[in-house]
């Protein structure tokens, strides 16, 4: 309609192509492109103020753990009679006993609470009967007999409670200035029914820096907690701690996110309040710091849509001149592409417009045959890294037991046990969670089987015995991970369920043909003919059809052929009462070309 009227119907064809492409196609697209710049820096805002506190509650809650674990340090004084005999005492005593009775009550706290306690502990003191024993990590100053800073001795009344002072509220100072929090908890002689003195804990608050880590992810993101009055007990600036924050009380007391409108510029804050303490946790951000990848998106899109409309309207000039020929072969090769025929090419006979448009069709044409074959090895990468992602998992029943067995440990005081346990068990964590490289020597798969079934034994003592012999120098040789502990989990599983002891041999060689074989066999009751068949059968399935069942042995054989093809994996072999013998079987990988095989994947 608006050609019909005026000069415009009058116009050249590219005039009136020219107008019609700008408000047919550059306005709607500029204003729908100002709305979604909109709607997106709002989104992320929205998203941001959700996913802060979340993380925020998260972090309270162990903080909260932490420092309830702290409020329960004072405890271990009552583990040793002879400490609570000495702090009966009263202080008139000869110079020696007194200086005797110290020796031993600083021993014992250096050994329970400074080298073998809790690694945040800066110091811990005791003031009894005009009495103090200290121990600390570095020098102090600030507290002894003649400081009035804090109220202590046994007269002190905490009703049972332990009482969080900060370093504002006392004269205490660590060397080096370090941030605190001191607890103060009151002794009492439940068998005299008497106070025996005050006990004082210092701890260091970068205890609080890994439970944050999360949470300075944005490195302009501040962080700080405050007590109720608003002092800043921590602050990821040291130089504000023990500062006032005075725009507090410009704060909801309500947990959750809220933008700042009336302060110096405009923030996006989150806040939680800590369920066992006065606390309050504070996360901040500047809006402009949230959007500024947007801005530069959105300028880089802008230049590129100014550029985009230059060219079209070149594009629409040209397409006036002479369209019906071009148009005419474009439809024709427009019904192959249709067809899934994408191997078609418009000539290219001249430089002008429609050289241009047969350039644009074969680019495109050529595009979208590269993304369909991208998407779909995308789907099969996928595939992959669901598969790859279950090495990650560990047995939740494994993890229980076992430190069901540490807690059995902890209660008969073998600590050598304990410490062994822990370690291997940490080792064993660390292993399963680093899924950097998919081939790691063999010496590791090896290394980390061998913590797996030195916990179990632990478990079971006498009833597993098993042993390792390397024919070959595993450090030199790769595999994927996780392919033994599976095995060897089944073995344990099944064998124990009908036996008193099980048995686990596994060998480790290499073939005159190159190839590796790993043979785990046990003792145990063996399978089924009629399982057996089955179980053989699933090996040559889609093992993600069955990735609900966990962690085995159908998922380590399709990990192995999906790397080193169909020709390598498992073959079980298995006979009633006479036991189970897996094979694994591995092509030989050293060291320089394990890159060459993950970078064939990567590419992929």
């Amino acid at each position: 309609m608006i050609f019909k009227k005026g000069k415009l119907r009058n116009a050249k064809l590219r005039t009136k192509l020219m107008i019609t492409y700008i408000i047919l196609t550059v306005i709607p697209v500029a204003f729908l492109g100002y709305i979604s710049y909109a709607q997106y820096t709002k989104s992320i805002e929205k998203q941001v103020g959700e996913y802060i506190p979340k993380l925020l509650d998260q972090a309270t809650q162990n903080i909260d753990n932490q420092l309830n674990d702290v409020k329960q340090l004072p405890d271990f004084l009552y583990n040793s009679p002879q400490i609570i005999e000495i702090l009966r005492k009263d202080s008139f005593q000869s110079k020696s006993n007194l200086l005797k009775d110290k020796f031993l009550i600083e021993s014992f706290l250096s050994r329970s609470y400074i080298n073998g306690g809790n690694s945040s502990v800066l110091g811990i003191f005791i003031h009894s009967k005009n009495r103090l024993y200290s121990s600390t990590k570095v020098s102090y100053s600030g507290l002894g007999l003649d400081s009035s800073s804090l109220p202590y001795g046994q007269n002190l009344d905490l009703k049972g409670q332990t009482k969080i002072l900060l370093p504002y509220q006392t004269d205490l100072k660590f060397k080096g200035n370090p941030p605190f929090i001191l607890f103060m908890r009151q002794l009492r002689d439940y068998e005299n029914r008497e106070n025996l003195g005050t006990v004082l804990i210092a701890i260091d608050l970068s205890v609080f820096e890994h439970t944050l880590r999360n949470l300075e992810q944005e490195k302009d993101a501040k962080i700080w907690i405050t007590d109720q009055r608003g002092r800043i007990v921590y602050h990821t600036n040291p130089a504000f701690i023990g500062s006032l924050d005075e725009k507090v009380k410009d704060y909801p007391q309500i947990n959750g996110s809220f933008r700042t409108t009336n302060l110096d510029d405009n923030y996006l804050i989150s806040t939680e309040t800590f369920q066992s303490t006065s606390f309050r946790i504070f996360h901040s951000i500047a809006l402009n710091d949230l959007t500024k990848e947007t801005n530069a998106v959105r300028n880089g899109t802008l230049i590129a849509f100014i550029i985009v409309v230059v060219i079209s309207i070149g594009i629409s000039i040209f397409l006036a001149w002479n369209v019906s020929h071009p148009l005419k072969k474009l439809t024709n090769l427009m019904n192959k592409v249709e067809k899934g025929d994408f191997d078609v090419d418009l000539p290219v006979n001249s430089m002008d417009e429609v050289g241009t448009l047969s350039k644009s069709f074969n680019s495109m044409i050529q595009e979208i045959d590269q993304l369909i074959k991208k998407n779909y090895q995308i789907e099969l990468r996928q595939k992959d890294a669901e598969l790859y992602a279950l090495q990650s998992q560990i047995n939740p029943h494994f993890m229980y037991n076992t430190l069901e067995t540490i807690g059995y440990a902890i209660e008969d005081e073998e600590k050598d046990t304990v410490i062994k346990m822990v370690t291997i068990l940490g080792r064993m964590l660390r292993y399963s969670l680093n899924n950097k490289d998919r081939l790691v020597p063999i010496a590791s798969e090896v290394k980390h089987a061998k913590d797996y079934l030195t916990v179990q034994k632990f478990r079971f003592e006498d009833r597993i015995n098993f042993s390792i012999d390397e024919a070959i120098d595993s450090d030199a040789f790769y595999s994927p991970k996780f392919i033994i502990q599976p095995v060897i989990e089944n073995s344990i599983k099944y064998g124990l369920e009908e036996q008193v002891y099980c048995t686990i041999t596994i060998n480790i060689y290499k073939a005159d043909d190159d190839q590796l074989f790993i043979k785990i066999k046990d003792n145990g009751p063996g399978i089924e003919a009629s399982v057996l068949k089955t179980l053989k059968e699933s090996l040559n399935n889609d093992a993600m059809a069955g990735r609900d069942s966990g962690f085995g042995l159908i998922n380590v054989h399709a990990r192995i052929a999906m790397i080193f093809g169909e020709l390598y994996g498992i073959t079980i072999g298995s006979e009633v009462d006479k036991g189970t013998e897996v094979i694994i079987k591995l092509p030989v990988v050293r060291g320089h070309e394990v890159s060459k095989i993950s970078g064939g994947e990567e590419s992929a």
